[in-house]
């Protein structure tokens, strides 16, 4: 059973787990955000950088306004450019005829 509201915690789930006689597993599974959220939310961020350094806004100010590391911006943005480029440097082939 996921959390019903997760929340950035300050403590560990291995020193919650001791302070209340439980195994860090059990403490991250009660406390983790449901996967398709997560990924959700991950996908919104991705495109939400994507579209911020295509205004032309740089890594800190987009880290900033995010709430992020530039870190993590500059690896999105990165990705982001990598599928552009391969996008365009695909050929289109023309469609087959049937015999």
């Amino acid at each position: 059973m996921p959390a019903e509201k997760p929340v950035r915690r300050k403590h560990t789930a291995r020193e919650l787990a001791e302070q209340f006689g439980v195994s860090p597993r059990t403490i991250q599974r009660l406390m983790a955000e449901p996967r398709g959220q997560y990924l959700a939310r991950a996908q919104d961020r991705r495109r939400r950088i994507a579209e911020l350094r295509a205004e032309g806004k740089t890594m800190r100010t987009i880290a900033d306004q995010l709430g992020v590391s530039v870190g993590l911006v500059a690896t999105y943005a990165k990705e982001a450019q990598q599928v552009d480029q391969a996008h365009q440097s695909k050929p289109l082939e023309a469609p087959q005829k049937a015999s």
